[in-house]
């Protein structure tokens, strides 16, 4: 691990962590930026717990907290850990992460299949939509094949038969909080009843559009806001005059 590391960004599934890179990509130009994704074997059960205690190991060598950064389920992993490890966690950013952080699209997803009497595939259609917004036909057919991956690889343990819930609240560290207005998963109610526990020093923030992955659509503007959330907590002076640069430019 990087010694000058700044933000270690949580993937749950390596399926899912192409719709990071642009956001990844675009903040390596600012800050020293790391990812950890979430892996367990085929005939290994996968949990938020492994997920959290595998974060702890991969984190033992750094002497300095970081900045913690998830999307999703990926998200939920990080909340978890900072709860739990409140002494490395800077601040924690979290995008498309309901106040219930087990709610992910993986519930979406269980719940049509339990409430419609539609196939596996047909929910998995409507879920790209949701996700991703309308697709041309073929790069629908291949992100159902991504998503039907990550039912598979998420740490969460829903299934047809059983919703799991993790704990709600916040966290001591200073936390952010962003979504998309036209996210159906994470939508605009669900994510303003984080407003609720969030500190002085917290801030949520939507992004006009992208739906669910509104951050691999919208890498700029989301990357933008999070490194203005960052910069009064750690970040070098010569991020600061890049920003300020980049401000007065647009």
């Amino acid at each position: 691990m990087s010694d000058d590391l700044d933000v270690l960004w949580v993937s749950s599934s390596p399926v899912l962590q192409r719709f990071d890179k642009p956001l990844l990509q675009y903040l390596s130009q600012y800050i020293n930026v790391a990812q950890w994704e979430y892996r367990h074997g085929k005939d290994e059960g996968g949990s938020i717990e492994e997920a959290v205690d595998l974060l702890d190991e991969f984190l033992s060598d750094c002497s300095y907290p970081v900045h913690l950064a998830g999307h999703g389920a990926g998200g939920a992993i990080a909340l978890i850990f900072a709860r739990r490890y409140p002494q490395k966690v800077r601040s924690l950013t979290l995008l498309a992460v309901a106040s219930q952080p087990a709610n992910t699209w993986h519930v979406h997803y269980y719940l049509q299949r339990q409430v419609l009497t539609m196939s596996r595939e047909q929910v998995l259609a409507s879920s790209v939509r949701h996700l991703f917004g309308e697709q041309p036909h073929n790069t629908t057919k291949k992100l159902m094949a991504v998503l039907d991956r990550d039912l598979e690889q998420t740490p969460l343990l829903h299934s047809l038969f059983k919703l799991t819930e993790l704990p709600k609240g916040g966290v001591s560290m200073p936390m952010m909080i962003c979504g998309s207005k036209n996210d159906p998963i994470v939508n605009s109610p669900v994510l303003k009843d984080w407003l609720k526990i969030l500190k002085t020093q917290d801030y949520l923030w939507e992004c006009a559009n992208g739906y669910h992955f509104f951050h691999y659509f919208y890498p700029q503007q989301v990357g933008g806001q999070m490194l203005n959330f960052w910069q009064p907590y750690h970040l070098p002076s010569v991020l600061e005059s890049q920003l300020v640069a980049r401000h007065l430019k647009n």
